[in-house]
Protein backbone atom coordinates (compact mmCIF):
# COMPACT_ATOMS: atom_id res chain seq x y z
CA UNK A 1 0.00 0.00 0.00
CA UNK A 2 2.80 2.58 0.61
CA UNK A 3 4.56 1.95 -2.57
CA UNK A 4 1.16 2.71 -4.49
CA UNK A 5 0.72 5.66 -2.69
CA UNK A 6 4.71 7.09 -3.46
CA UNK A 7 4.55 6.28 -7.03
CA UNK A 8 1.64 8.68 -7.07
CA UNK A 9 2.93 11.93 -7.44
CA UNK A 10 4.49 10.89 -10.18
CA UNK A 11 1.58 10.98 -12.10
CA UNK A 12 1.23 14.86 -10.90
CA UNK A 13 3.54 16.53 -13.81
CA UNK A 14 3.19 19.94 -14.46
CA UNK A 15 3.47 21.44 -17.61
CA UNK A 16 4.32 20.98 -21.21
CA UNK A 17 4.38 16.74 -21.43
CA UNK A 18 4.86 16.51 -25.19
CA UNK A 19 2.51 15.89 -27.64
CA UNK A 20 1.12 12.26 -27.87
CA UNK A 21 -0.74 12.91 -31.66
CA UNK A 22 2.11 12.93 -33.75
CA UNK A 23 0.86 12.06 -36.42
CA UNK A 24 -1.44 14.57 -36.54
CA UNK A 25 1.88 17.14 -36.26
CA UNK A 26 3.46 14.56 -39.81
CA UNK A 27 -0.37 15.40 -41.21
CA UNK A 28 -0.06 19.63 -40.89
CA UNK A 29 4.07 19.31 -41.72
CA UNK A 30 2.14 17.16 -45.28
CA UNK A 31 -0.14 20.24 -45.89
CA UNK A 32 3.00 22.78 -45.42
CA UNK A 33 5.38 21.54 -47.75
CA UNK A 34 2.20 20.73 -50.02
CA UNK A 35 1.79 24.10 -50.21
CA UNK A 36 5.08 25.48 -50.07
CA UNK A 37 6.02 23.36 -52.74
CA UNK A 38 2.37 24.01 -55.14
CA UNK A 39 2.40 28.16 -54.31
CA UNK A 40 5.93 29.37 -53.63
CA UNK A 41 8.43 27.20 -55.29
CA UNK A 42 6.02 26.47 -58.47
CA UNK A 43 5.32 29.75 -58.79
CA UNK A 44 5.96 31.15 -62.11
CA UNK A 45 8.03 34.25 -61.24
CA UNK A 46 10.76 31.36 -60.76
CA UNK A 47 11.07 30.18 -64.55
CA UNK A 48 11.54 31.30 -67.90
CA UNK A 49 8.75 32.93 -69.71
CA UNK A 50 6.87 32.79 -66.58
CA UNK A 51 6.05 29.31 -67.04
CA UNK A 52 7.09 26.44 -64.11
CA UNK A 53 7.67 23.75 -66.99
CA UNK A 54 10.47 26.49 -68.34
CA UNK A 55 14.09 26.33 -66.86
CA UNK A 56 14.31 27.43 -63.49
CA UNK A 57 15.80 31.18 -62.94
CA UNK A 58 16.83 30.41 -59.55
CA UNK A 59 17.19 28.46 -56.60
CA UNK A 60 14.04 27.91 -55.54
CA UNK A 61 13.32 26.54 -59.05
CA UNK A 62 15.61 23.97 -58.95
CA UNK A 63 14.25 22.96 -56.06
CA UNK A 64 10.60 22.95 -57.80
CA UNK A 65 12.41 20.28 -60.59
CA UNK A 66 13.04 17.99 -58.16
CA UNK A 67 9.81 16.40 -58.56
CA UNK A 68 6.96 15.53 -56.72
CA UNK A 69 9.17 13.44 -53.82
CA UNK A 70 10.43 16.95 -52.92
CA UNK A 71 7.13 17.71 -50.57
CA UNK A 72 7.16 14.45 -49.64
CA UNK A 73 10.91 14.89 -48.46
CA UNK A 74 10.04 18.01 -46.82
CA UNK A 75 7.54 16.82 -45.08
CA UNK A 76 9.77 14.62 -43.08
CA UNK A 77 12.48 17.36 -42.85
CA UNK A 78 9.36 19.42 -41.04
CA UNK A 79 8.66 16.87 -38.99
CA UNK A 80 11.81 16.97 -37.31
CA UNK A 81 11.95 20.31 -36.82
CA UNK A 82 8.49 19.73 -35.32
CA UNK A 83 9.60 17.20 -33.01
CA UNK A 84 12.58 18.12 -31.84
CA UNK A 85 11.30 21.40 -30.84
CA UNK A 86 8.33 19.47 -29.32
CA UNK A 87 10.99 16.88 -27.50
CA UNK A 88 12.92 20.18 -26.54
CA UNK A 89 9.95 22.40 -24.74
CA UNK A 90 8.81 18.47 -23.31
CA UNK A 91 12.26 17.56 -21.38
CA UNK A 92 12.72 21.24 -20.33
CA UNK A 93 10.06 21.06 -18.33
CA UNK A 94 11.06 17.41 -17.11
CA UNK A 95 13.98 19.01 -16.51
CA UNK A 96 12.87 20.97 -13.52
CA UNK A 97 13.16 24.93 -13.31
CA UNK A 98 16.64 25.06 -11.75
CA UNK A 99 19.79 23.66 -12.45
CA UNK A 100 19.58 19.69 -11.88
CA UNK A 101 23.14 19.20 -10.71
CA UNK A 102 22.07 21.81 -8.02
CA UNK A 103 19.07 19.89 -7.06
CA UNK A 104 20.73 16.52 -6.74
CA UNK A 105 23.34 17.86 -4.56
CA UNK A 106 20.73 19.87 -2.39
CA UNK A 107 18.35 16.64 -1.63
CA UNK A 108 21.75 14.72 -0.81
CA UNK A 109 22.50 17.20 1.53
CA UNK A 110 19.13 17.72 2.91
CA UNK A 111 19.07 14.31 3.61
CA UNK A 112 22.10 13.99 5.24
CA UNK A 113 21.06 16.50 7.40
CA UNK A 114 18.03 13.94 8.34
CA UNK A 115 15.62 17.51 6.80
CA UNK A 116 12.86 15.68 5.27
CA UNK A 117 10.52 18.77 4.75
CA UNK A 118 13.42 20.54 3.20
CA UNK A 119 14.29 18.19 0.84
CA UNK A 120 10.65 17.95 -0.09
CA UNK A 121 10.02 21.78 -0.33
CA UNK A 122 13.39 21.56 -3.04
CA UNK A 123 11.49 18.87 -5.01
CA UNK A 124 8.36 21.32 -4.94
CA UNK A 125 9.93 24.18 -6.09
CA UNK A 126 11.76 22.26 -9.07
CA UNK A 127 9.15 20.38 -10.41
CA UNK A 128 9.93 18.44 -13.60
CA UNK A 129 10.82 14.59 -13.58
CA UNK A 130 13.15 13.84 -11.21
CA UNK A 131 11.25 16.40 -8.68
CA UNK A 132 8.36 14.24 -9.19
CA UNK A 133 10.51 10.73 -8.60
CA UNK A 134 12.23 12.54 -5.56
CA UNK A 135 9.26 13.03 -3.80
CA UNK A 136 7.77 9.46 -4.83
CA UNK A 137 10.78 8.01 -2.83
CA UNK A 138 10.88 10.84 0.14
CA UNK A 139 7.01 9.37 0.28
CA UNK A 140 8.33 6.11 0.97
CA UNK A 141 10.57 7.10 3.00
CA UNK A 142 8.41 8.37 5.21
CA UNK A 143 5.76 5.58 5.00
CA UNK A 144 8.84 3.17 6.21
CA UNK A 145 9.37 5.71 9.60
CA UNK A 146 6.15 4.49 11.10
CA UNK A 147 6.41 0.87 9.60
CA UNK A 148 6.43 -1.55 12.09
CA UNK A 149 7.08 -5.45 12.44
CA UNK A 150 9.20 -5.30 8.78
CA UNK A 151 12.64 -6.06 8.44
CA UNK A 152 15.12 -3.16 7.39
CA UNK A 153 16.47 -4.81 4.29
CA UNK A 154 12.21 -4.83 3.32
CA UNK A 155 12.46 -1.21 4.12
CA UNK A 156 15.03 -0.27 2.06
CA UNK A 157 13.69 -2.49 -0.88
CA UNK A 158 10.09 -0.76 -0.96
CA UNK A 159 12.01 2.91 -0.81
CA UNK A 160 13.88 1.41 -3.69
CA UNK A 161 10.81 -0.15 -5.86
CA UNK A 162 8.74 3.28 -5.04
CA UNK A 163 11.51 5.42 -6.75
CA UNK A 164 11.63 2.49 -9.63
CA UNK A 165 7.89 2.65 -10.29
CA UNK A 166 7.64 6.36 -10.23
CA UNK A 167 10.99 6.42 -12.63
CA UNK A 168 9.13 4.27 -14.85
CA UNK A 169 5.79 6.35 -14.36
CA UNK A 170 8.29 9.26 -16.17
CA UNK A 171 10.17 7.21 -18.70
CA UNK A 172 7.13 7.15 -21.45
CA UNK A 173 6.92 11.12 -21.09
CA UNK A 174 10.83 11.25 -21.63
CA UNK A 175 11.11 9.02 -24.30
CA UNK A 176 8.28 10.30 -26.54
CA UNK A 177 8.24 10.77 -29.64
CA UNK A 178 11.70 9.75 -29.78
CA UNK A 179 11.74 6.53 -32.07
CA UNK A 180 9.71 8.49 -34.54
CA UNK A 181 12.82 10.83 -35.24
CA UNK A 182 15.12 7.61 -35.04
CA UNK A 183 12.59 6.37 -37.80
CA UNK A 184 13.14 9.55 -39.57
CA UNK A 185 17.23 8.82 -39.67
CA UNK A 186 16.62 5.91 -42.09
CA UNK A 187 13.54 6.97 -43.82
CA UNK A 188 15.22 10.56 -45.10
CA UNK A 189 17.78 8.76 -46.53
CA UNK A 190 15.60 5.83 -48.21
CA UNK A 191 13.47 8.98 -49.30
CA UNK A 192 16.03 11.14 -50.90
CA UNK A 193 17.46 7.84 -52.66
CA UNK A 194 13.90 6.91 -54.45
CA UNK A 195 13.92 11.04 -55.88
CA UNK A 196 17.79 10.60 -56.79
CA UNK A 197 16.41 7.29 -59.23
CA UNK A 198 13.58 8.95 -60.38
CA UNK A 199 15.65 11.89 -61.49
CA UNK A 200 18.46 9.13 -63.06
CA UNK A 201 15.24 7.25 -65.00
CA UNK A 202 14.11 10.92 -66.67
CA UNK A 203 18.06 11.41 -67.44
CA UNK A 204 18.63 8.00 -69.00
CA UNK A 205 15.17 8.70 -70.75
CA UNK A 206 16.56 12.17 -72.33
CA UNK A 207 20.02 10.10 -73.18
CA UNK A 208 17.47 7.49 -75.25
CA UNK A 209 15.51 9.76 -77.20
CA UNK A 210 18.93 11.72 -78.46
CA UNK A 211 19.50 14.85 -80.11
CA UNK A 212 20.38 17.98 -78.92
CA UNK A 213 17.10 18.91 -78.23
CA UNK A 214 16.42 16.70 -75.08
CA UNK A 215 19.32 18.51 -73.12
CA UNK A 216 16.69 20.67 -70.97
CA UNK A 217 14.94 16.83 -70.22
CA UNK A 218 18.10 15.67 -68.72
CA UNK A 219 19.73 18.85 -66.85
CA UNK A 220 15.82 18.03 -65.39
CA UNK A 221 16.32 14.66 -64.72
CA UNK A 222 20.15 15.28 -62.65
CA UNK A 223 18.29 18.18 -61.06
CA UNK A 224 15.66 15.96 -59.72
CA UNK A 225 18.21 13.14 -58.40
CA UNK A 226 20.95 15.88 -57.40
CA UNK A 227 18.08 17.86 -55.14
CA UNK A 228 16.44 14.63 -53.47
CA UNK A 229 19.66 13.67 -52.89
CA UNK A 230 20.75 16.74 -50.57
CA UNK A 231 17.13 17.36 -49.48
CA UNK A 232 17.54 13.67 -47.49
CA UNK A 233 20.77 13.75 -46.98
CA UNK A 234 19.92 17.02 -44.36
CA UNK A 235 16.79 15.48 -43.44
CA UNK A 236 18.63 11.96 -42.10
CA UNK A 237 21.46 14.53 -40.56
CA UNK A 238 18.79 16.81 -38.43
CA UNK A 239 17.35 13.63 -37.54
CA UNK A 240 20.62 12.15 -36.24
CA UNK A 241 21.50 15.15 -34.06
CA UNK A 242 18.26 15.93 -32.66
CA UNK A 243 18.27 11.94 -31.72
CA UNK A 244 21.12 11.75 -30.13
CA UNK A 245 20.93 15.35 -28.49
CA UNK A 246 18.01 14.04 -26.56
CA UNK A 247 18.85 10.69 -26.00
CA UNK A 248 21.77 12.10 -24.19
CA UNK A 249 19.60 14.27 -22.16
CA UNK A 250 17.46 11.61 -21.49
CA UNK A 251 20.63 9.40 -19.99
CA UNK A 252 21.28 12.87 -18.04
CA UNK A 253 18.24 12.60 -16.41
CA UNK A 254 18.41 8.90 -15.33
CA UNK A 255 22.04 9.33 -14.00
CA UNK A 256 20.76 12.04 -11.70
CA UNK A 257 17.38 9.64 -10.82
CA UNK A 258 19.62 7.07 -9.98
CA UNK A 259 22.00 8.83 -8.12
CA UNK A 260 19.42 10.73 -5.60
CA UNK A 261 17.13 7.09 -5.29
CA UNK A 262 20.92 5.23 -4.56
CA UNK A 263 20.81 8.33 -2.00
CA UNK A 264 17.70 8.06 -0.23
CA UNK A 265 17.95 4.36 0.37
CA UNK A 266 21.25 4.90 1.91
CA UNK A 267 20.14 7.17 4.20
CA UNK A 268 17.67 5.40 5.01
CA UNK A 269 19.73 2.72 6.28
CA UNK A 270 22.41 4.78 7.74
CA UNK A 271 19.69 6.13 9.76
CA UNK A 272 18.19 3.22 10.67
CA UNK A 273 18.86 -0.35 12.77
CA UNK A 274 17.27 -3.39 12.17
CA UNK A 275 14.52 -3.82 14.52
CA UNK A 276 14.92 -6.59 17.38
Amino acid sequence: MATQKTASPAKKSQGFQGIRAAFWVIVCCFIIAVCFFKFYLGNPSHFQGGDNEGHPLDIWGTIYKGGLVVPVIQTLLLTVLALSVERWLALRNAFGTGSLTKFVASIKAALNEKDFNRAQQLCDKQKGSVANVVSASLNAYKAMEGANGIKLSQKIAKIQQAHEEATQLEMPTLQMNLPILATLVTLGTLTGLLGTVTGMIKSFQALAAGGGGDSLALSAGISEALINTAFGITTSWFAVISYGFFTNKIDKLTYALDEVGYSIAQTYEANHAEEA
